[in-house]
C-alpha cells in the first residue's frame, strides 16, 4: 500500500481521505490557500502546504503548483476529493507523467464523459438508454432554437462540461428559450471555461437515481446499488437516501446491470456514479457519469458496511476489487442531509462567518457526521458553505427518518444563518415521508416547505420552557458564585427572589426574534408561577440536564429538548443576554433573555432606492447604465458569490442615478451598488 498520499481538496472530503489513511497507516499531505490555512484538513494531516491565494483559481485549481508539492513532499499518490481537480483529464494525465499515481479513473474515460454531449452518444451506441434530444457541435443560437422546437417542451438546456447543478436550465416555451440559453452559457463559460450545451427533453415529475459502481485495472466492473437524490433545489441535492423506495427488485437490477455496462464501454477504474434520470412509468435514462466520488457516497457506505475510500486507495494501488457483484450485501436504511450556512427564507441565500457556536449529534452507530469544520472556525465567501453531511441509518424507512428528525433536532449552528430548520421541515414533508418527491417539487411547491405560524399554545409552552431554563440556570450560576464566596451561607447568595412580606417576583424579558415578552416569575427550585399579559403557567417539578427540561406545565408533562450550556450567556452593550434553544421535538425556538429594562434597539430599514450586496461577491455582468429607466424587480446586475450566480434587481421603480462598480469588481456585503431616483 502507498506510504504517503497527497490530497488535492480541502473540507469534510479531504477530513474523510486522512481519517481512511490514518487507519490503513498512510501519512498524508494536506494543500491550503490562504483563506485555509488553520482549516481543520491542514491540521489534520502529517504535512502541509500553502499553494496560493484565496480564490480556487489561485490555489485548488492550480494543478501544476499541486503536483509541484506532491513531488516536493514525496506523495505516491494524489487523491483529487470531489470538484476542482477530481475530473480534470489534463491533470490526470500530468499526475501520471509525473510517475505519481492519480487516485481515480483513468484521463481516457475522463475525456469520454467530460462532455455530456460525447457521453450521451457513447452511451446510446453501448445500449444504455437516453433521453432525445441534440448533442451536435453546431452551437449556432438559430439552430439550437430549431433543434428545441423539434424536441418539444419542456425541454433542458445543459452546460457539455461540468456538473454540480451549475449550467443548467428548464425551458417551457420556444419564447424562453433564448433568453435562458444565453445565461446557461454565461453561467458555464464562467464555472467551466467553456459554454457548449446540449439540449435534451426533460421529463416531468421525475426521479434522479444514481448507481454507484466500480472498476478495476484487470478488467472487473461491479455496482454497489443505488441512491436516491430526487430531493433537489435547482439542480443541487438536498437529501440522498439508500435503498431508493421508488425501485422494484426488478428496476433496481436492471439500472444496476445498466450503469454495469456503461462503465465496461468506457473501460472505467475507481469509484464512478451512473446518474439516471427515471420517468414515473419506471422508465429510465442515462444522464452523465460522475468520474468521482461523490458528495453522497457515506450513505452507501452504510447499507453496504464498506469504506469507499478504501476501495479507492486499494484499486489505485493496483489490487483488485475486495468484493465481487454477489458480496455486495445491502442492509438497512441510510439517510444524508447536508448542513450549509445559507438562509432557505431568503432564497436559499449562502452565508458566511465565524460559527461561533456549532453543536452537532455525537457520532454512534446509527448517526454519523462528516465535517471540514468545527466551532470557532469560519465559513468563508470563497468555497461551498457546507458545514457538515449528517448520515443517519437504521433498519428500515420509518425509522431512519425518525433518526434524522431526532439528529437534527439536536442541531445548532451560531453564526452565519443554516438550513437546519429547513431540513427539520423537510423530512416531516408528505412528499418525503411518503417517498413521492421528484426532482422538481421544491422548486415547484418551495412555499410547502417555509415556516408556518405555530400553534400559539405552542408557542407559550415553548416560551414558559424557555422562562424555566432560564430561571434554572440563574439560580445554578448563583449558587455556585456563593460556594466560591468567603461566606456562602449568606442569605444574600439566595436566588429564590424572596421579599419581606411578600412573593419576591424576577422580572424576565425573552426576545424571540419578532418581539419582546415579559414574564413575572415566582418561586424556585424548579417550582414556578410565569405570568403574562394574556395569562399564567404554573411550573411544576422542573428538572434540567445538559440536553433537557422536564417538567409539568399546567398540570401536563412535557420534556423538550434545550441548548442549556453554561457558555450561552454571552456579553452586549447593556448587559448580558442569553440564548436559550427549545425544541418541543417537531420545532425549535430561539429566545434571548435580555436585560429586563433594556430599551428595545431600533430597527433600521434596508434604503429602498438602491440596489445592495446580499454578500461578499465578484461582479460579473452589469446590466444598466446612468440614465436607464428601470422597472420594479429588473436585473440590475449579476454577482458571483460561493460558487453560484446571484441576480440583483431593482428594489423600485426609477432611473439609474449611479452604478458604482464594474465587471469583476469584488464587493463586501450590504454595499450598494446601483443607486436609483425619481425621474424628476
Amino acid at each position: 500500500m502507498f506510504n504517503k498520499i497527497l490530497i488535492a481538496n480541502r473540507g469534510e472530503i479531504a477530513c474523510r481521505v486522512i481519517r481512511t489513511c490514518r487507519k490503513l497507516g498512510i501519512r498524508t499531505v494536506a494543500v491550503y490557500s490562504d483563506a485555509d490555512s488553520d482549516a481543520q484538513h491542514v491540521r489534520q494531516a502529517d504535512e502541509a502546504y500553502r499553494i496560493g491565494g484565496a480564490r480556487p483559481q489561485e490555489s485548488y485549481l492550480l494543478g501544476d503548483v499541486i503536483l509541484d508539492v506532491a513531488k516536493q513532499s514525496g506523495a505516491q499518490a494524489i487523491h483529487p476529493g470531489y470538484g476542482f481537480l477530481s475530473e480534470n483529464a489534463d491533470f490526470a494525465d500530468a499526475v501520471e507523467a509525473a510517475g505519481i499515481v492519480f487516485i481515480g479513473p483513468k484521463a481516457a474515460s475522463m475525456r469520454k464523459m467530460g462532455s455530456k454531449a460525447g457521453a450521451k452518444q457513447l452511451m446510446q451506441a453501448a445500449g444504455v438508454p437516453v433521453v432525445p434530444g441534440y448533442t451536435g457541435e453546431d452551437q449556432s443560437p438559430a439552430l439550437l432554437q430549431r433543434e428545441a422546437d423539434a424536441i418539444g417542451y419542456p425541454l433542458m438546456i445543459k452546460a457539455a462540461h461540468g456538473g454540480g447543478g451549475k449550467g443548467m436550465r428548464i425551458v417551457r416555451s420556444s419564447e424562453e428559450f433564448l433568453p435562458n440559453l444565453e445565461s446557461c452559457q454565461r453561467e458555464a463559460r464562467n464555472a467551466f471555461g467553456r459554454d457548449r450545451v446540449l439540449l435534451e427533453r426533460y421529463v416531468e415529475k421525475p426521479r434522479h437515481i444514481e448507481i454507484q459502481i466500480f472498476g478495476d485495472g484487470y478488467g472487473n466492473v461491479i455496482h454497489l446499488n443505488e441512491r436516491e437524490c430526487s430531493a433537489q433545489r435547482r439542480y443541487q441535492k438536498v437529501l440522498e437516501e439508500s435503498p431508493s423506495a421508488f425501485l422494484t427488485q426488478d428496476l433496481r437490477e436492471a439500472m444496476g446491470a445498466a450503469a454495469v455496462q456503461a462503465g465496461h464501454a468506457i473501460d472505467y477504474q475507481n469509484a464512478g456514479t451512473v446518474e439516471f434520470i427515471v420517468g414515473q412509468d419506471g422508465g429510465f435514462y442515462f444522464m452523465e457519469i460522475n468520474t468521482r466520488l461523490q458528495v453522497e457516497h457515506p450513505v452507501t457506505e452504510y447499507v453496504t458496511g464498506l469504506d469507499l475510500v478504501e476501495w479507492q486507495l486499494r484499486v489505485a494501488f493496483g489490487e483488485r476489487l475486495p468484493k465481487a457483484q454477489h458480496e455486495i450485501a445491502q442492509r438497512g436504511h441510510a439517510i444524508e442531509v447536508r448542513l450549509y450556512a445559507e438562509d432557505p427564507e431568503a432564497g436559499f441565500l449562502p452565508g458566511s462567518g465565524k460559527l461561533t457556536r456549532l453543536h452537532l449529534p455525537a457520532p454512534d452507530a446509527h448517526t454519523r457526521i462528516d465535517g471540514g469544520v468545527i466551532e470557532g472556525d469560519t465559513v468563508t465567501i470563497f468555497y461551498d458553505p457546507m458545514i457538515a453531511k449528517l448520515i443517519v441509518w437504521d433498519e428500515d424507512r420509518p425509522r431512519a427518518l425518525a433518526r434524522l428528525r431526532d439528529a437534527l433536532a439536536q442541531c445548532t449552528i451560531d453564526g452565519p444563518k443554516s438550513n437546519v430548520a429547513f431540513l427539520e421541515r423537510l423530512c416531516r414533508h408528505a412528499t418525503v415521508v411518503d417517498a413521492t418527491i421528484d426532482t422538481g417539487t421544491l422548486d415547484r411547491d418551495l412555499e410547502d416547505f417555509m415556516p408556518k405560524p405555530a400553534d400559539p399554545a405552542q408557542v407559550r409552552l415553548a416560551r414558559a420552557a424557555a422562562a424555566t431554563v432560564a430561571l434554572l440556570q440563574e439560580e445554578a450560576r448563583t449558587r455556585a458564585r456563593a460556594a466560591a464566596s468567603s461566606d456562602p451561607s449568606s442569605p444574600w447568595a439566595s436566588a429564590d427572589g424572596w421579599r419581606l412580606g411578600h412573593a419576591g417576583q424576577r422580572r424576565l424579558v425573552l426576545d424571540d426574534g419578532q418581539q419582546r415578552h415579559t414574564i413575572l416569575a415566582q418561586g424556585s427550585g424548579g417550582d414556578y408561577r410565569l405570568e403574562e399579559a394574556d395569562g399564567a403557567c404554573e411550573v411544576r417539578g422542573a428538572r434540567l440536564t445538559d440536553t433537557h427540561l422536564d417538567a409539568r406545565f399546567d398540570g401536563a408533562s412535557h420534556r423538550v429538548l434545550v441548548d442549556a450550556h453554561a457558555d450561552a450567556v454571552q456579553r452586549s452593550g447593556s448587559g448580558s443576554v442569553q440564548p436559550v434553544d427549545v425544541h418541543d421535538g417537531e420545532r425549535r425556538w430561539r429566545f434571548v433573555r435580555v436585560p429586563a429594562y433594556q430599551p428595545a434597539s431600533e430597527q433600521g430599514s434596508a434604503a429602498g432606492d438602491r440596489a445592495l450586496a446580499p454578500m461578499p461577491g465578484r461582479i460579473v455582468l452589469i446590466k444598466t447604465q446612468v440614465g436607464d429607466t428601470v422597472e420594479q424587480g429588473q436585473e440590475l446586475l449579476v454577482m458571483e458569490a460561493m460558487k453560484m450566480e446571484l441576480s440583483l434587481k431593482a428594489p423600485c421603480a426609477g432611473v439609474v442615478k449611479e452604478v458604482r462598480v464594474t465587471a469583476g469588481d469584488f464587493v463586501e456585503a450590504d454595499a450598494a451598488l446601483v443607486l436609483l431616483g425619481s425621474e424628476a
